[in-house]
């Protein structure tokens, strides 16, 4: 169940993913994110009201820790992405978000076959490989003249772009190991808790940016991709929760963190978006990494 579950929050994360991106083309990132994230919010008090069960201290703190840094972290991904290169920040992010939740469930004592962890490394580089995009490199520069990190993006170093993936990365694994720990409460209302401290920093942060949200005549579908991305990423989150309930931690979150690929996807079969190589090698790898996992 443990695949299974870890593969539906990959599908649902990725499909929000490709919604919010369709909305930031004609938006900002915190213009749209207010909605999406309350959207998100009233779907999971939905199913935590419907399913019942006793929310925990405990939960609730944990739920509260995972929310508020997930709502930082996707503050700090589009910032990385807007200073760009895109091709650094992405990839960064996404390995740096599985490796320290894997590295948990190591510390934590978790096994499993050679043939498992020979999958789960597939996964790694295929999660680098999607991640992958093909905009050029958008380097600020100095009124004054080019300064030591300028000269050193020149020389591929993007020191920059690597530092917001990094950040961003480490505030998505922190968020993984949150949530699991909330959902260990054996309720959904952990998953309330964190979806309303997303809220809560993501409004937050609009309001200090004084960014107005997306409510406007004449822009129904941009609203309904809003909407439906938060939509996605709150089911995504409960499938998560439900993931790591049913098997090995590491395993759950590797197969979740495949949902750049789930993206990509929907870009190039909705958008007519090209796949390049790259991205098409990790596709394959991603392929072969959950048959070896699931074998």
């Amino acid at each position: 169940m443990v695949t299974a579950f870890a593969l539906a929050a990959a599908l649902l994360y990725g499909s929000a993913d490709f919604l919010g991106g369709v909305a930031t083309r004609r938006s900002r990132a915190l213009s749209m994110l207010p909605a999406s994230a309350l959207s998100g919010l009233l779907l999971v008090l939905a199913a935590a009201v419907a399913s019942g069960g006793v929310a925990t201290r405990t939960g609730l703190a944990w739920g509260v820790a995972a929310g508020a840094v997930g709502g930082v972290g996707l503050i700090v991904f589009y910032a990385g992405l807007a200073a760009g290169p895109m091709t650094i920040v992405a990839p960064t992010s996404a390995l740096t978000a599985t490796i320290l939740p894997v590295a948990v469930s190591l510390a934590e004592g978790e096994r499993a076959g050679a043939v498992v962890y020979a999958g789960a490394l597939l996964c790694l580089v295929a999660i680098v490989l999607v991640s992958a995009a093909g905009t050029p490199a958008v380097t600020a520069h100095s009124a004054t003249g080019p300064g030591l990190l300028d000269r050193l993006a020149a020389r591929g170093f993007h020191v920059r772009a690597i530092g917001y993936g990094v950040a961003a990365g480490a505030t998505f694994g922190l968020f993984f190991i949150f949530l699991r720990n909330a959902g260990q409460a054996g309720a959904l209302w952990p998953v309330v808790a964190s979806r309303l401290a997303g809220f809560v920093v993501i409004v937050f942060a609009a309001a200090v940016t004084r960014t107005r949200p997306v409510i406007r005549a004449g822009s129904t579908r941009l609203l309904a991709a809003i909407l439906g991305s938060g939509l996605l990423d709150a089911a995504a989150n409960v499938c998560y929760v439900l993931a790591t309930r049913a098997g090995l931690f590491g395993l759950a979150v590797v197969l979740t963190s495949l949902y750049p690929g789930v993206t990509v996807l929907l870009a190039r079969f909705t958008l007519g978006e090209r796949l390049r190589k790259a991205q098409l090698a990790g596709l394959l790898l991603a392929a072969a990494g959950v048959i070896l996992v699931t074998s």
